[in-house]
C-alpha cells in the first residue's frame, strides 16, 4: 500500500502543474483583451479631461464649443438658445455639451445648472489641416473636436447638431436611424451641421489615426474630414423612421427638413419644404447671417432702402421747398399759428433721431445697428432741413455729437470701466454747450422764417413770377 501513494505524487504534482498551465493561459488571454479594453480606456482619458453629470437617457443631442473665435459669446448664447428650443419641442433625450478645456467656468456652470446640459470637457484636438485655412476660415480649426461625439459611449444613438440651428419640432425619430446618417444641402456633399452616429471607440480611434496620417480633407475642417470617412453617403438610401421604433443599421441620407437652409425661407416667405419634415433650420452662411443675425436681414435692407429713397425725395424737391420763402410782409402771423410751426420743428427734429433707434431689432449686431441708426438719422434729419429750412450744421450737432459718443463707447484701450464712465462723462460734458448753442440756432432761425411767413401767404393772393421770389 505505501508504494502506490509514493508514486501517485507525481501524478499529482503533473495535474496540478497542467492546471496551472491551464489558467495562466486563461489569466494572460483575459489580460490580453482587458488590456485592448483599458487601451481604449486610457486613450480615451487622455483626450477626455472629465465629464459633468450622469447619462439619463439612451439617446443624445449633441454640441460643442470652443474658445479663440472673435465670437465666443455669440456662439455661447447660441449654444443655450438652442438647447432649451430642444426642452421646447418635448426632445426625449440627453442634452449634451462637448466644450473645450478653456470655456469658461462660468458658462459651464450655467449650461449645467440653467439649462441642464451634461457638459463633457476635452482637450482640443490638433488639427494637422490647419495651414489650409486662410482669413475667416481659421474660426474652423477646433471643428474637428465634433469627432469626441464618437466617445459618447453611453448613449445608443447620438445627433450632433451646430449651435446655429432652431429646432421647429421634436426630432426623436433621428435616433432609429443608423450608424451614420446626414443632409446633402449641397447636391455633392453632405452638411455637418447636423448628423446621426452611433457612439464606439473604435471608430473614434480610426479617426484619430486618419488625423495622424493626413487623411485628404477638403476644407481643413470638420466637414470636410467627415465627408472622407463617409464617400459614399450620397448612394445610400433615404431614411424613413420604422413605425414599430425599431433601430435601423447601416448608413443613411436625411430629408432635406431636418436641415432647410434658412435662404429658403425668402422663396416663399415661410419656412417649408414639401417633401419629408419641415423640423430643423439651419444657418450655414457667413456669420453675419447667422440666425441671431440673418432674421432681421430683410427689415434692415427695408430700412435702408427707405432711408435712401428720403434723401432722394428730400434733394430732388429741395427747390420747391426753397421757393416757399417769399412774400415778405410786415404784419405777424397768428401767435398760436407761429407755436405750432415751432412745435412741429422740434417734433420732427426729436423725431429724426429717436425713430431709427426704435425700428432696429434688438438681435441685431451692434455695428450694424449703429451703422443704420446713424444713416437712418442722417437721412431724417436731411428732411428736417429742407422742410423747414434750417441750418444744417446745427441740425446734424446732435448727429456729430451720437457718433463721437459711440467712438468713446468703443474706445478698445481703456484700462477699466471706471476710465470708460469717466471719458464717457467728460465728453458729454464738452459736448453739452455745442449742443445747447445748436439749439439757440436753430430756434433764431425758426423764428426768422416765420416773421417772413414762408409757409401761409394771403389765401386768394396769386403766387409771384419766378423772378420776383426771392430765395433765403
Amino acid at each position: 500500500m505505501g508504494p502506490p501513494r509514493v508514486a501517485g505524487r507525481p501524478y499529482r504534482f503533473e495535474a496540478f502543474a497542467a492546471a496551472a498551465v491551464c489558467l495562466l493561459a486563461v489569466v494572460a488571454s483575459a489580460a490580453a483583451g482587458g488590456g485592448e479594453e483599458a487601451g481604449h480606456r486610457r486613450a480615451l482619458q487622455l483626450q477626455v479631461r472629465q465629464t459633468l453629470g450622469p447619462a439619463r437617457h439612451r439617446h443624445a443631442y449633441a454640441a460643442m464649443m470652443y474658445m479663440g473665435t472673435p465670437r465666443d459669446y455669440e456662439f455661447y448664447v447660441a449654444v443655450r438658445v438652442m438647447m432649451r428650443s430642444l426642452a421646447r419641442v418635448g426632445a426625449d433625450a440627453d442634452r449634451v455639451l462637448i466644450a473645450s478645456a478653456d470655456v469658461p467656468r462660468e458658462w459651464v456652470r450655467a449650461m449645467r445648472e440653467e439649462d441642464g446640459m451634461r457638459v463633457v470637457i476635452v482637450e482640443n484636438l490638433r488639427n494637422p489641416y490647419e495651414n489650409n485655412l486662410g482669413g475667416i476660415n481659421r474660426r474652423f480649426k477646433l471643428t474637428l473636436n465634433k469627432l469626441y461625439a464618437w466617445t459618447l459611449v453611453d448613449y445608443e444613438r447620438v445627433v450632433m447638431i451646430d449651435s446655429d440651428n432652431i429646432f421647429l419640432q421634436n426630432t426623436d425619430e433621428l435616433f432609429q436611424c443608423g450608424q451614420f446618417c446626414a443632409v446633402f444641402i449641397n447636391p455633392c456633399y453632405f452638411h455637418t451641421g447636423l448628423f446621426v452616429l452611433q457612439p464606439s471607440m473604435d471608430v473614434f480611434k480610426g479617426m484619430l489615426h486618419d488625423l495622424e496620417i493626413g487623411r485628404d480633407n477638403s476644407d481643413g475642417a470638420d466637414q470636410g474630414f467627415l465627408v472622407g470617412c463617409y464617400p459614399d453617403l450620397l448612394d445610400k438610401p433615404m431614411f424613413h423612421p420604422p413605425e414599430n421604433g425599431t433601430k435601423l443599421n447601416g448608413t443613411y441620407r436625411l430629408p432635406l427638413g431636418y436641415q432647410m437652409d434658412a435662404s429658403y425661407y425668402y422663396l416663399k416667405l415661410h419656412w417649408h419644404v414639401p417633401c419629408g419634415p419641415n423640423s430643423v433650420i439651419t444657418f450655414p452662411s457667413a456669420p453675419w447671417f447667422k440666425p441671431w443675425y440673418a432674421a432681421e436681414m430683410p427689415v434692415l435692407m427695408m430700412e435702408m432702402l427707405m432711408y435712401i429713397v428720403i434723401i432722394a425725395i428730400t434733394r430732388l424737391a429741395r427747390p420747391g421747398m426753397t421757393k416757399l420763402c417769399y412774400n415778405r410782409r410786415p404784419e405777424k402771423q397768428n401767435a398760436l399759428v407761429q407755436w405750432l410751426i415751432k412745435l412741429t420743428a422740434i417734433v420732427a427734429l426729436v423725431a429724426a433721431y429717436t425713430i431709427p433707434f426704435f425700428v432696429i431689432p434688438r438681435t441685431v449686431h451692434p455695428i450694424m445697428g449703429w451703422s443704420i441708426y446713424m444713416f437712418g438719422a442722417l437721412a431724417l434729419s436731411v428732411l428736417v432741413i429742407n422742410a423747414f429750412l434750417l441750418p444744417p450744421l446745427a441740425v446734424l450737432t446732435p448727429w456729430i455729437g451720437i457718433g463721437g459718443a459711440l467712438f468713446v463707447m468703443a474706445f478698445p484701450w481703456y484700462h477699466g470701466g471706471v476710465v470708460r464712465v469717466l471719458a464717457i462723462f467728460g465728453y458729454a460734458f464738452c459736448s453739452a454747450p455745442f449742443l445747447w448753442a445748436s439749439i439757440v440756432r436753430m430756434m433764431d432761425s425758426l423764428q426768422t422764417m416765420l416773421e417772413r411767413d414762408p409757409f401761409f401767404p394771403r389765401l386768394g393772393e396769386p403766387s409771384q413770377e419766378t423772378e420776383f421770389s426771392k430765395l433765403y
